[in-house]
């Protein structure tokens, strides 16, 4: 066999040492062996972001000043409105490969996972990109890559003071009137996660703010599944569908009726 040429790539290369191939029921009884350990993981996992919606806050003294579409803007402007602000910041700007054509590699690859904005301000939360790039070279690449979330051009100390003026990462804020806290910071490997909704909502203070969650007490939460939405039909205030409950109140009975052990 041609090892080379059955993994496509040119020139020599070592074989691969693949796994045993089994019957249904090997294969079946190895991903349940496997699914106890992914299910503790699970369970770490939101024990894990039950404990980030607890650490202390920082508050957030110095003002700082951004440059967007509609002109400059101050960190309290960032979160439009919203309780809570993720901002993660991507290295666009003279001096970093790829420019003025591109943002750094990685950088982009973060920006290509980000799903649908909607998801997160149904759930009071702003997400941004900030980069020391001009806008009129931000708004160029946004066109070309198909990049919708905002994205700012920081013009001041803002990136040096959070951690993130020689490498990429991102920081979350949360704000109660005019005051701003700083909740939580990942970067390096952490960052490769960031994308989803879900993971994006677990490095909130608030969380997800879905009744399954342990939360601190008083912090919002509704029930599992009932604010999902199409991400062009969200409706400030509004109740949730009643079909919707009704198919998602179904699902989640069978759901619970199975053996906890065979599920995630």
């Amino acid at each position: 066999m041609n090892t080379s040429t059955e993994n496509g790539r040119k020139g020599s290369q070592r074989a691969m040492h693949t796994p045993p191939v089994v019957s249904p029921r090997e294969w079946e009884a190895a991903r349940q062996q496997l699914l106890v350990k992914e299910k503790a993981q699970t369970r770490a996992r939101d024990a894990l972001a039950a404990e980030r919606r607890r650490m202390p806050w920082m508050a957030v003294e110095k003002s700082y000043t951004f440059e967007g579409p509609a002109g400059k803007a101050s960190l309290l402007d960032l979160f439009d409105g919203r309780r809570q602000l993720i901002v993660y910041r991507a290295f666009f700007e003279p001096g970093v490969f790829g420019w003025p054509d591109h943002a750094c590699r990685g950088c982009s690859m973060v920006a290509d996972q980000v799903a649908h904005l909607a998801h997160l301000n149904a759930r009071d939360t702003t997400l941004v990109f900030v980069s020391r790039a001009p806008q009129a070279d931000i708004a160029r690449l946004k066109a070309r890559m198909g990049w919708q979330m905002p994205w700012f051009t920081i013009t001041d100390g803002f990136d040096a003071d959070f951690g993130v003026n020689e490498w990429h990462g991102t920081n979350v804020f949360y704000r109660n009137s005019d005051r701003v806290f700083r909740t939580y910071f990942i970067n390096n490997r952490g960052d490769e996660q960031m994308g989803g909704t879900w993971n994006y909502l677990d490095i909130t203070p608030l969380g997800r703010q879905e009744v399954w969650e342990d939360s601190p007490e008083g912090y919002p939460q509704t029930p599992t599944y009932k604010w999902w939405n199409w991400h062009d039909n969200y409706v400030a205030d509004a109740a949730p569908d009643k079909t919707w409950v009704e198919v998602s109140d179904a699902g989640e009975k069978a759901f619970r009726n199975k053996d906890a052990g065979t599920q995630q």
